[in-house]
């Protein structure tokens, strides 16, 4: 009988701890559920906040891009010595504008002496010499910058054949000249009556020994522009 009962006892203590162990085993094993599922949410959460942060980043980056004003400028300008043409690539350096030389299909001569008197005679006979080449799309310029040496108290008359041959009207034109000292002289006015429907804005006079760097001289007199 004492038999008996200690199998049923041994039996019921065996029973008792299987059914422990189960409980064990699915307690573990809903605790690594529980925590895989935490870890992936987390995870998520971060993936959320991560792709939350770059599009964040794209917003900020695309509001600091500088909006294009759509306003196009074209420097014009006609140089002997080099001087003006010192000048009108500082222009192109601080504005990023397009460039376009006035070229004439006859080259003046390097003679300065001769090169007075060519100039005197094309003057006095209101000549017209010829470009060569021509600016094909002047239409979508907003702003020219027209560029010259003074010759005689007056502009080239190269730049006269320039003004004959394109509409400037509804532009704005900003001259500059380069000089021994005269600077513009009459010009201005010139410029005016021959672009009556054109705007003239202030221009920037540059006297030949500080052309070399008008560095300076431009950045100053663009600011008064804008």
């Amino acid at each position: 009988m004492k038999k008996i009962i200690s199998l049923v006892t041994i039996f019921t203590f065996l029973f008792c701890l299987a059914g422990c162990s189960n409980d064990t085993n699915s307690n573990e094993g809903s605790l690594a559920s529980s925590v895989k599922s935490e870890e992936e949410t987390s995870a998520n959460s971060d993936e959320v906040q991560t792709s939350g942060s770059l599009q964040e980043s794209i917003n900020q980056a695309e509001e600091a891009e500088p909006e294009e004003t759509g306003v196009k400028a074209l420097i014009v300008y006609f140089s002997h010595s080099g001087n003006t043409e010192s000048v009108a690539e500082e222009i192109q350096n601080q504005t990023g504008a397009d460039i376009f030389e006035i070229i004439p299909e006859t080259p003046y001569t390097d003679d300065y002496n001769t090169l007075l008197d060519v100039a005197q005679d094309e003057k006095r006979n209101d000549a017209r010499p010829s470009i060569s080449g021509t600016i094909e799309n002047i239409e979508n310029y907003d702003i020219i910058y027209l560029g010259y040496p003074n010759w005689w108290a007056d502009m080239p008359m190269i730049l006269y054949t320039f003004l004959d041959t394109y509409d400037l009207s509804g532009k704005t034109i900003a001259p500059f000249v380069t000089s021994g000292g005269s600077g513009f002289s009459n010009t201005i006015n010139t410029i005016k009556s021959m672009e009556p429907n054109a705007e003239v804005a202030e221009g920037l006079a540059i006297r030949d020994s500080a052309a070399g760097d008008p560095g300076d001289a431009v950045a100053e007199w663009l600011s008064k522009l804008d």
